[in-house]
């Protein structure tokens, strides 16, 4: 019931903004061509402007999907909603401006402009009305389901917790079950402890209840079956909080497979079409760095042979994505007799650099050759760095989920790297970073890092 009633309220979110979407290409065209404007160049057929209006259709609730305007966070502010619209809407329309200077002869730059600040303004306008709506539905109790929550331990708490962040949905918890007789008469993240498990009929004959939720720790199982049998003499809809979510590490939850019901504990954060546009964005952003630092490349290869015998580039292993190795690219910035000891990190004043190295570490020159990694595919423009495989196997004993960052692909740069998390850093403030960037990926927030890369992210003093 809590899906179908998000997905219920994601849908009319979205068919909102289709509907203002379109209204906003009307009246743009029609100020434009019907309007006081004087038309010079003709007015655009009317099967080229069904394209733009469809391609504009695609991709705002797309962008908008993106940039997390489709998901319930109340805590967002009215201003932070308006923000959120205005830089989705900003990005949305570079998009089409692409898309259309690339299959297109001819658009109007002029009609694209006034669709933009119609769709601000009417998805704005909307987007507040729909929260305040809902604020006062809300506020005055209307339409609202009750639940009755059984266990008051971490698991029942967080059912409480639930649904009051979820107040849109309509549901409020009129108390809680204890395990314990003691906490009776106490409250649960306010929601009041009625009574015992064992009081579990009395209590459903003496408050309305529309819905139980039953949330015990898994040495409770037995306890649950006794639960089970109780309510299957009731009307009152019987719903089960697996103990599981601790072991939910990264994108989990339930899944169907045929009608089987199966829970995941760990899933994968990119899937169908995520992967395929991050992939999109790899090739077209690496193509470019490549055109435009070529000359830069260049000159470091000649710099690097002129002051130390060996390689221009140097290949070293590394782990990425679902734990395959790979050889990742570097300007050498060793001795080629660096590692003759065996493996160790860099640090501050190493002895093995070569003259031009210290140079190249400071200022990441000697990642460029990285972009041929991601043309390659064995990496991504954006994601956590990958480490060498000598070192993941300490790493891994020492730090809890440091595992999860190898379920998306390793990046040039990253979330850690921009927030000045490099050489020798905490691993452990690295790996919250980096599973916080896998957590909250878009497309926007890794063109957001790599503008705050090109913008000095990597001149970090822990850089060497």
């Amino acid at each position: 019931m809590f899906s179908r009633l998000q997905r219920f309220y994601t849908s009319i979110k979205v068919a909102t903004d289709v509907c203002m979407l379109t209204v906003a290409f009307a009246l743009a065209y029609a100020t434009r061509f019907i309007g006081l404007i004087p038309v010079k160049d003709g007015i655009p057929p009317l099967e080229e402007t069904a394209v733009s209006l469809a391609m504009a259709l695609a991709i705002f609730p797309y962008t908008f999907h993106q940039s997390r305007l489709y998901i319930t966070n109340r805590a967002r502010t009215h201003f932070g909603e308006l923000f959120a619209v205005f830089k989705a809407s900003i990005t949305a329309t570079l998009i089409l401006v692409a898309l259309t200077y690339f299959t297109r002869e001819r658009y109007s730059r002029l009609t694209l402009a006034l669709f933009l600040g119609y769709a601000l303004v009417l998805v704005s306008v909307t987007r507040l009305v729909l929260r305040v709506a809902l604020s006062e539905v809300r506020r005055r109790g209307y339409n609202l389901k009750t639940i009755l929550v059984i266990g008051e331990g971490a698991l029942g708490r967080r059912v409480v917790e639930t649904v009051r962040e979820h107040r849109e949905l309509g549901f409020r918890v009129v108390g809680v079950l204890a395990q314990d007789a003691a906490k009776v008469g106490r409250r649960v993240r306010g929601a009041p402890v009625l009574g015992e498990l064992s009081e579990v009929e009395r209590i459903l004959d003496a408050w309305p209840v529309d819905q139980v939720i039953i949330a015990l720790p898994l040495e409770e199982q037995l306890v649950v079956k006794g639960l089970m049998e109780q309510l299957a003499l009731r009307t009152v809809d019987v719903k089960v909080v697996p103990d599981l979510y601790q072991y939910i590490t990264l994108y989990g939850g339930l899944e169907e497979f045929g009608g089987l019901p199966i829970i995941s504990l760990q899933g994968d954060p990119m899937d169908g079409w995520s992967r395929v546009a991050k992939r999109a964005f790899d090739i077209v952003f690496s193509l470019v760095a490549i055109v435009l630092t070529a000359p830069l490349m260049l000159v470091t290869a000649v710099l690097v042979k002129l002051t130390s015998r060996g390689p221009v580039l140097y290949a070293q292993e590394r782990m990425g994505i679902d734990g395959r190795t790979f050889p990742i690219l570097k300007f050498r910035t060793m001795r080629t007799d660096a590692e003759v000891a065996g493996a160790t990190m860099a640090s501050q004043e190493d002895p093995r650099r070569t003259p031009i190295g210290t140079f190249l570490r400071k200022y990441s020159i000697d990642e460029l050759p990285q972009f041929f990694n991601v043309l390659r595919g064995d990496m991504s423009l954006v994601g956590p760095r990958p480490e060498r495989p000598v070192f993941i196997e300490e790493f891994k004993r020492q730090i809890p989920r440091y595992h999860l960052r190898h379920k998306v692909k390793s990046g040039i740069t990253g979330w850690a790297q921009i927030n000045g998390l490099r050489g020798q850093t905490s691993i452990q403030k690295r790996i919250e970073y980096d599973l916080y960037y896998i957590e909250n990926w878009s497309l926007l927030m890794d063109l957001k890092i790599l503008v705050r890369t090109a913008l000095g992210g990597f001149l970090s003093k822990n850089a060497y």
